[in-house]
């Protein structure tokens, strides 16, 4: 029996709530499947913040790094919101990306049928559904470049955030992005502000140059004012998009709506260390914490993704994935998704539904 240690990361507001769905998944899959799944429950964020005084603890960072893959919750909320930066819950994430090497974020974007008409796009646009996925360089740019924060120049106070990348942070994700659309319909959209930035320039530069060793791959360049046109005007023209940080951060997020809820989209963050880290891309909410009403199926499908990507059980990943469309097209749907005719379910029905789809 193939066994896998997954450090489990649930942190703050409906973090714990769409946690606790993912591990009956996890549980499904155990039954159906010849695996078993060993968890290490670590405290991150505020909750680690409040126990211990720090958001990553030592203990959190050795469980991450013993372990062969990382599911996330959420982590975040206003009680912590004056701390200095650096004990801020946010460095949780930053801390784990800087100390485990990882440098891509993956962010599929899949709609589905049953949910078209939830999207506030139009149906002729959606056509029969949109199927991408956004790859963001997750270690540079704006928000690791130094110098940042306030300094004096020329007698005058101002603040500076600096966009620095080496030829070896955009080579490295511009070739998981040609590799990644090679495998997928052989369409790369490359996204950067060549017209202006300097970083996008050489950006540019290396798409170009890598090209050649992609031929079975169409390489386009889209400036990121227009890409973020195009997500709303012709979302299904785009099958693999790779952009840098600050870019991927933003245009991530929009294309969110796509599928109708934001409460829908798993994200996978992967390096060269070995140890990928899965987090649903909808943040703490603590408005809604404690409440039962947490949408769990992107912490489901980052389940999917790490199935796939980390343990290479591609057959319990579908599994997983035809769970999750097989209980949305019953018509069943947390509050996010309400709308006549459903079956409004809380956050643990929905997790008990898909996986008894898992189980048969």
């Amino acid at each position: 029996m193939r066994s896998f240690n997954i450090a489990v990361m649930p942190g703050d507001g409906i973090g714990t709530e769409v946690m606790a769905e993912a591990i009956k998944v996890l549980d499904a899959v155990e039954k159906r499947f010849d695996v078993a799944f060993a968890l290490t429950q670590a405290l991150v964020g505020g909750a680690a913040y409040d126990a211990v005084g720090h958001p990553l603890p030592g203990e959190t960072l050795k469980a991450a790094r013993a372990s062969h893959a990382i599911l996330f919750g959420a982590v975040g909320g206003d009680q912590w919101d004056a701390l200095p930066l650096h004990l801020r819950p946010e460095a949780a994430i930053l801390g784990l990306r800087r100390e485990l090497e990882l440098y891509a974020n993956l962010r599929p974007v899949t709609s589905y049928k049953a949910l078209l008409g939830r999207s506030p796009l139009k149906p002729e646009i959606l056509g029969d559904g949109v199927d991408m996925l956004i790859i963001r360089e997750l270690t540079g740019g704006l928000y690791f470049g130094q110098p940042k924060g306030p300094q004096v120049y020329a007698g005058e106070k101002r603040t500076v955030d600096t966009m620095a990348y080496t030829d070896e942070e955009m080579e490295r994700v511009l070739r998981l992005g040609f590799e990644t659309a090679a495998r997928r319909r052989g369409q790369l959209c490359s996204v950067d502000k060549a017209n202006v930035l300097a970083t996008s320039r050489r950006w540019r530069e290396i798409a170009v140059a890598l090209a050649p060793e992609y031929p079975q791959v169409q390489l386009s360049h889209l400036y990121v004012d227009n890409c973020a046109m195009q997500l709303i005007r012709n979302p299904r023209s785009f099958d693999v998009i790779v952009t840098e940080n600050t870019f991927g951060d933003i245009l991530t997020d929009e294309a969110a709506v796509v599928p109708g809820s934001i409460g829908l989209l798993p994200s996978a963050s992967i390096g060269a260390g070995g140890v990928a880290l899965y987090e649903p891309i909808h943040g703490s909410a603590p408005d809604i914490a404690g409440q039962g009403k947490a949408n769990p199926l992107a912490t489901i499908l980052c389940v999917a993704m790490m199935l796939k990507t980390s343990f290479h059980m591609d057959d319990a990943a579908a599994a997983v994935e035809a769970a999750v469309a097989r209980v949305i097209d019953a018509g069943y749907r947390t509050a996010d998704l309400a709308e006549p005719g459903c079956h409004s379910v809380g956050t643990a029905a929905m997790g008990d539904l898909v996986a008894q789809a898992i189980g048969g």
